[in-house]
């Protein structure tokens, strides 16, 4: 089914949730979207601080010994997503579209390309040249570090998980890692590019647009309890 203007995704704001609570949001989703009890939904929200690790992480990718991480009030979460070692937190824009791919006649290399692509378009906003990274190393980058990181999940034809955009992150944090197994590899954030502030709520509402534009999808807002009408929150 090729992609079109009448395609509609549910998207809510959820503010600052704990990375495990996410989760079980997206599991929900992905199963009520099998089966026929929901919508596509782009979930926006940001983190507390925790480490997460994909199916390809290692346990020596976390640095940072347990005290360590007790005192930076840090969690270690092993996730089922793709990828290796990732950071979420305070400043930081997490996206989590929760998508039927078949619905929208795209393969999962032209999903990655879609969503790089509209993170790429975001940014550009904030006058910032970025770019998808090099064969071999996934997100957006710009001069040579790593701004944006994704990491999916496939279930069936059913997406989920996504992308993390720094935005006034602490990129100290990223010290506690092996960041995406690349030791070498380094963050960066549209603070410490632009030198400006970019609250995460508001980022949300104009990253969504370029979400629609690139999809070409139309975009329907709603509270938490109306877009998750089946997760008491």
């Amino acid at each position: 089914m090729p992609m079109n203007k009448s395609q509609l995704v549910r998207v809510c704001w959820l503010g600052r949730t704990p990375y495990r609570e996410a989760w079980d949001i997206q599991a929900e989703l992905v199963s009520d979207l099998r089966d026929g009890r929901a919508s596509d939904t782009l979930l926006l929200l940001e983190h507390p601080h925790v480490f997460t690790m994909g199916k390809a992480a290692k346990s020596d990718h976390v640095l940072w010994d347990e005290g360590e991480r007790a005192q930076r009030d840090v969690d270690v979460i092993w996730s089922d997503r793709g990828g290796e070692a990732t950071y979420h937190g305070p400043g930081q824009l997490v996206g989590y579209p929760v998508l039927d791919l078949a619905q929208f006649g795209l393969t999962i290399p032209q999903y990655l390309e879609k969503l790089e692509r509209s993170l790429i378009d975001y940014l550009h906003d904030l006058g910032i040249d970025s770019q998808p990274g090099e064969p071999g190393l996934t997100g957006v980058w710009s001069g040579g570090e790593k701004v944006a990181a994704i990491g999916i999940k496939l279930n069936r034809s059913i997406v989920s998980h996504g992308f993390a955009l720094n935005l006034t992150t602490d990129l100290d944090y990223f010290d506690g890692i092996v960041p995406c197994g690349h030791v070498d590899k380094r963050p960066t954030s549209v603070e410490s590019i632009t030198r400006e502030k970019v609250e995460t709520a508001v980022a949300a509402r104009a990253y969504a647009e370029h979400f629609s534009d690139v999809f070409g999808v139309v975009l329907e807002w709603g509270s938490a309890q109306k877009v998750l009408p089946t997760l008491a929150r």
